[in-house]
């Protein structure tokens, strides 16, 4: 979701340097480099876990998660918040292969609420918008979402395909046994080079040509 369907990126960094600067913490130089590349893709839950160990905060982690939650959705209110560019012509295409499909996110159920408030994710999906509290909260790299979402869709992970913006999505997704895209429209294509393809746009995915090389 974040990063592939919604430009969400910006928010969830600002989020993050609001909460560390509380604490006293300038979110710039090493620190930004390191919670930048750490914490790109995890579930929020498991961020503040990965703030707290890092910069010996003190406060309980439901705490740090609290903050950070009300920090992003103030910025949501406050943000524009778009879909990826793109998204909608791929969607589009999907439809008119007549594929079934699904979003399977590390994001909470409170994200994911305004998320679809902010972009109507429902109008692509449906009821088919899987977050981590579908499998007990366990994020991204485990594939757990992702074989949720495939027995909800009832496909077979390895005949699924999977479009992820970030290291842990695309270690979750070929973990989960499917074909994985990254997409670096977003946020670029660090940590996308395990991934089958990469584009840097969705016009450069050509779904035809994938099921062709899948047989």
């Amino acid at each position: 979701m974040d990063g592939t369907i919604v430009d969400t990126e910006k928010i969830w960094k600002r989020a993050t340097e609001l909460l560390v600067e509380r604490y006293g913490v300038v979110y710039e130089g090493e620190i930004r480099q390191i919670l930048d590349e750490r914490l790109h893709g995890l579930a929020t839950h498991k961020s503040c876990h990965i703030i707290k160990d890092l910069l010996g905060i003190e406060k309980h982690v439901d705490e740090l998660i609290h903050e950070k939650r009300t920090l992003a959705r103030e910025l949501y209110t406050n943000a524009e918040v778009a879909l990826i560019e793109g998204f909608a012509d791929f969607h589009a295409t999907v439809r008119s292969h007549e594929l079934s499909h699904a979003i399977a996110t590390n994001a909470d159920d409170t994200t994911v609420h305004i998320t679809d408030q902010a972009v109507n994710l429902r109008q692509f999906f449906g009821n088919h918008i899987y977050g981590i509290s579908c499998v007990d909260n366990v994020c991204k790299p485990d594939p757990a979402i992702y074989l949720h979402a495939a027995q909800s869709l009832g496909i077979a992970p390895t005949e699924c395909i999977a479009i992820e913006d970030s290291a842990h999505g695309v270690a979750a997704a070929q973990a989960a046994g499917m074909y994985t895209i990254g997409i670096a429209a977003a946020s670029g294509r660090r940590g996308l080079g395990k991934a089958d393809f990469v584009a840097d746009t969705y016009a450069e995915i050509d779904l035809q040509k994938i099921f062709a090389s899948k047989g």
